[in-house]
């Protein structure tokens, strides 16, 4: 019962915190609309199940102790986030947007950027190989190990789902999208301070 209170507290606390998923999917909700933000926040649960399999697998513990490794992981990471930033960045805005219609993105884009954004994310790496490895102990049934990991990727389809229905509530979407060439700014710009951040910190050692 222990380690299931401790996987659940450090998920949770892991998921709320705000980061390059949470940017992510605010950014494609109020932009793109509901079904946008719904299929990100589905693409970065898809991810989690990424770095899940590999940290079963064995692979995870290697990439985080062998810093070459890391390194190289993290910086595509880096560069896709700043790419993606400095595209929001660099965004015109549209007076025309219709919030009828979830055009604008498609279906397989919205879930394109939520896995990468995700799987792409070393932060999430070691949140996952920490976890398996601190709080998972050998003995622990694989069954229950696969658990841990499909609870770990609903906890982040919940709260991006949340993120992604309020951010695009047609109200609120309305009063973001009249400052949609500041927030376009502030999102990209955070998306590149992620980005770059990611790349500058030195590699686990």
């Amino acid at each position: 019962m222990g380690q299931i209170i401790a996987v659940a507290v450090i998920t949770v606390l892991a998921v709320i915190s705000p980061g390059a998923d949470f940017a992510m999917t605010v950014r494609n909700s109020y932009l793109y609309g509901r079904t946008a933000g719904l299929l990100s926040a589905l693409g970065i649960s898809l991810g989690v199940l990424v770095h899940v399999a590999y940290t079963m697998l064995g692979v995870g513990i290697l990439v985080s102790r062998t810093p070459s490794l890391f390194t190289a992981m993290k910086l595509v990471g880096a560069v896709y986030l700043v790419y993606i930033g400095y595209k929001t960045f660099v965004t015109r805005t549209k007076d025309d947007i219709d919030l009828s219609s979830d055009d604008g993105m498609s279906k397989a884009g919205a879930l394109r950027t939520g896995f990468l954004t995700n799987a792409l994310n070393p932060k999430t790496m070691l949140f996952v190989v920490s976890t398996y490895t601190q709080v998972v102990s050998a003995d622990t049934p694989v069954v229950r190990q696969i658990g841990y990991g499909l609870f770990m990727s609903v906890a982040h389809l919940a709260w991006f789902c949340l993120a992604a229905v309020f951010f695009s509530n047609e109200s609120l979407r309305i009063r973001l999208l009249r400052r949609q060439a500041v927030l376009n700014k502030v999102i990209g710009a955070v998306l590149v301070g992620l980005g770059m951040t990611l790349a500058l910190t030195p590699a686990v050692q």
